[in-house]
């Protein structure tokens, strides 16, 4: 994880005290490397230069510490979907401003993103169905930018539940391929993405 990915608009910027959110960077970077099963306490606790069991002063288990990760990207998630979904404008413009955002916050920490979204199934049953709900949040946001423009005839899409799954397959995907060292930024991904999503739906201008 880069320190401006550690810093800069993460879901746990505000998290208290200080040895609590560092456990958290440390943990995010630990389960992307090496995998939530593979990541033990002690190495978690070992990057944020503290002992073993300084993490159980802050968190009781190795699961309760994903589960917050989980919940914490997961609300952001929401939060910028349903910015879009929420704001003025055509479909077409909330929805190509919907993928922008998620992509770009997918490709700028995509360390993060890996980890809030590739390690559901390690949660337990309560945490998962949790985090589970924030998720059907997130399809709920997509899926009414996709019904307004449809019934504004500005989409044509047939399968509105399939085609909000591909939506947000596609931007959650950004994190597991992105490369700080590639050819393009987050920026200029969000931006391709939006257009590339524009034209899946059919899109056009409202008459």
């Amino acid at each position: 994880m880069t320190a401006t990915e550690e810093t800069q608009d993460v879901p746990w910027g505000d998290v208290t005290p200080d040895a609590a959110r560092r456990l958290m960077v440390a943990a995010v970077e630990a389960f992307a490397e090496r995998g939530y099963h593979a990541t033990t306490t002690r190495d978690i606790a070992g990057r944020a230069g503290m002992s073993p069991a300084a993490l159980y002063i802050h968190y009781k288990t190795k699961e309760e510490l994903l589960h917050k990760i989980s919940t914490l990207g997961h609300t952001k998630a929401v939060n910028i979907l349903a910015s879009a979904a929420d704001a003025d404008g055509t479909a077409a413009e909330r929805l190509a401003q919907a993928v922008r955002s998620f992509v770009i916050w997918h490709a700028g920490h995509h360390t993060t993103a890996r980890v809030v979204q590739y390690e559901l199934d390690a949660l337990d049953a309560e945490h998962r169905a949790e985090v589970v709900q924030l998720r059907r949040q997130c399809d709920a946001a997509v899926r009414r930018i996709l019904d307004d423009g449809v019934k504004s005839g500005e989409f044509e899409v047939p399968d509105i539940p399939g085609a909000t799954l591909a939506v947000l397959s596609l931007c959650i995907d950004v994190a597991r391929w992105f490369n700080v060292q590639g050819r393009r930024t987050p920026d200029e991904v969000g931006a391709s993405y939006a257009d590339l999503v524009l034209r899946m739906v059919g899109a056009r201008p409202r008459s």
